[in-house]
């Protein structure tokens, strides 16, 4: 077999031209559009359980994780590609496979095909991010890499914000199909814009690792199942139980298997790097939290408040805000005070909000729910610039890709952590907590039912998921509590 050498790494754009200014900027789109998608099918929830398909509380789960989960587990792989076969190119193929994974979706006849069709998505996705952070680092000039990563990560975190507020418009308007072909002609324009404007990407030489990527993949997809199984089956179930040792089993096999390759997916002896390790689970539990909010946000506000859909996605904007503007300082305060006190403060003020949402209920007044979305704005604006700035600092550069990678990784897979835990905890409370006569399944198929019962009952149910989604705040705001502190523990072996 013939090896063909791939061609030497072009030059970044020309400082000033064109190129330069349009890279982060368009980088920044392709962010928002992949990551916002992540977002935006929340506020689909309420459609999609009372539509045509009639998916039960765990085919919502699978749905809205299928784009998660090949979005997390293809990520380093798919920026181990762009390194090697150029990331501009991976950047335009994912973008396409977005596309059609988007319209596929809008015409799933049913649950399974709209699960299957979430994943090709998600995996268009992973193609997409790595490469959007690897390109932007190109670009910009050496004295301002430290902003442009902080520019992207403000992007990623307010991406699900106005994902929110994009799908509460398409809601509004529109079927629950209409949300995924709304994706559809951004991610074209996307597309074009990139192969006219963006530089051809660096290349130097990765391997993907298939079987690394198989046993990964299976893991964390063994690992997600026990998650969201667990209540309907029970925890000590034969199927949930097979799934974690499952995943356990998996997981063993995948660090064996990366320690012996010669190139393998991930190398287990780069986390020996404290700082590294800091990183990747501090954006990791960053996402975990923000993630089990975006879950429930748009059901409660909806639910309990009965907001409109585009209602819904307005109020998400006190997020959008202050992440955007805290983000903005939290590359200058982190040099001044050091990375360690700046993602301290970042993680406990979220941990912070997100026990205070756990406060609230159908009485809750807006303003003071809005000020508690704030509070976790200011969180993850502190936090997240320099987290995701100790993950790509830790590797050469060279390595971009399977730093961005690894970043993309960590944060899609707290995401779909997040989701897996909130909707757990939501569907045992809930389901507990129905009065008679309601029948058990999705909180938009009870409050259907209870409404034909009157309105005393359809304040049981309001009642029973508002108290349900407190149970499931109070376990993510303890998750990260936790998490922090281990955080914070690894970066003080680098950093005083």
């Amino acid at each position: 077999m013939t090896v063909i050498a791939p061609p030497a790494a072009s030059a970044p754009p020309r400082p000033g031209g064109r190129g330069a200014r349009a890279v982060p900027a368009l980088m920044s789109a392709c962010v928002v559009l992949c990551v916002g998608l992540v977002a935006a099918v929340n506020l689909a929830i309420p459609q999609l359980a009372g539509g045509s398909l009639r998916p039960s509380s765990d085919e919502l789960l699978w749905i809205v994780d299928a784009y998660v989960i090949a979005f997390a587990c293809l990520l380093i792989p798919a920026g181990a590609l762009g390194d090697r076969l150029g990331r501009k190119g991976a950047l335009l193929t994912g973008l396409a496979v977005f596309a059609a994974g988007c319209a596929l979706s809008a015409l799933a006849p049913g649950a399974e095909a709209l699960i299957a069709a979430r994943a090709l998505t998600g995996a268009g996705a992973a193609l997409v991010m790595p490469a959007t952070l690897s390109l932007t680092l190109q670009a910009a000039a050496p004295e301002r890499r430290a902003h442009a990563i902080a520019l992207w990560t403000a992007a990623t975190g307010a991406a699900g914000a106005l994902g929110n507020l994009g799908g509460g418009l398409a809601m509004e308007y529109l079927p629950w199909q209409g949300l995924f072909w709304a994706a559809v002609p951004p991610a074209l324009a996307l597309l074009a814009l990139t192969a006219w404007l963006a530089p051809r990407g660096e290349r130097h030489p990765a391997h993907a690792d298939p079987v690394g990527t198989v046993l990964f993949v299976l893991a964390f997809m063994a690992l997600l199942y026990g998650v969201i199984e667990g209540p309907g089956r029970g925890w000590g179930s034969p199927a949930v139980l097979g799934a974690f040792t499952v995943a356990a089993l998996l997981l063993a096999a995948f660090t064996g298997h990366a320690l012996r390759a010669a190139q393998p997916l991930i190398d287990p002896r780069v986390f020996a790097v404290r700082r590294l390790r800091a990183g990747v689970a501090g954006v990791a539990v960053t996402f975990f939290g923000l993630f089990a909010l975006f879950f429930v946000n748009a059901q409660y506000l909806q639910y309990a408040k009965g907001y409109a859909p585009v209602v819904t996605g307005l109020a998400i904007g006190p997020l959008v805000l202050g992440m955007l503007l805290v983000a903005r300082r939290g590359v200058d305060l982190a040099a001044r005070f050091g990375t360690r006190p700046v993602v301290a403060a970042g993680l406990l003020v979220l941990a912070g909000g997100l026990a205070l949402l756990s406060l609230a209920d159908a009485d809750t007044p807006y303003p003071l729910y809005a000020g508690v979305l704030l509070v976790m704005a200011v969180g993850m604006g502190l936090s997240m610039p320099a987290l995701s700035g100790a993950i790509i600092g830790a590797l050469p550069r060279e390595r971009s890709g399977l730093g961005s990678g690894l970043n993309g990784a960590a944060r899609e897979m707290g995401s779909a952590l997040g989701v897996a835990v909130m909707g757990t905890v939501l569907a045992g409370r809930f389901a507990g907590a129905l009065p008679p006569g309601v029948p058990d399944g999705s909180a938009g198929q009870a409050l259907t039912a209870a409404g034909e019962l009157g309105p005393a009952a359809r304040a049981e149910v309001v009642a029973a998921f508002t108290d349900a989604m407190g149970a499931g705040f109070r376990v993510v705001a303890a998750v990260v509590a936790v998490l922090a502190v281990l955080v914070l523990f690894w970066f003080g072996g680098d950093e005083a």
